[in-house]
């Protein structure tokens, strides 16, 4: 199941560095439920991998700031894990559904 925990992890740090590239290592961790470490390692991990790009803000005189892109590579990762996502929820509701019935 860790697998599973992990790439749902994944996911939903995708999903929020999408929305909001310039988005904090702090605030992932406030709204994901994840703890500060487990972001900067998945953050770690998806970089390694490919999927997203880190910039810091050149001009910025605070140079711990950053932007999180996602690569090609890491939109179609995310729209892979989000089929995958839905694939699961929806075999659940299923289930739910036969044993209600």
């Amino acid at each position: 199941m860790k697998n599973f925990e992990e790439k749902t992890d994944n996911f939903n740090v995708l999903r929020k560095l999408e929305k909001k590239p310039s988005i904090t290592q702090r605030e992932l961790s406030n709204k994901l439920g994840i703890s500060l470490g487990k972001i900067n390692y998945c953050l770690k991990e998806l970089k390694d991998k490919g999927l997203i790009k880190i910039s810091n803000f050149q001009k910025n005189k605070n140079k711990i700031n950053y932007v999180y892109l996602l690569t090609p590579k890491g939109i179609s990762a995310k729209t892979r894990l989000t089929v995958n996502f839905m694939k699961i929820k929806l075999r659940e509701y299923e289930d739910l559904k036969k044993d209600i019935e």
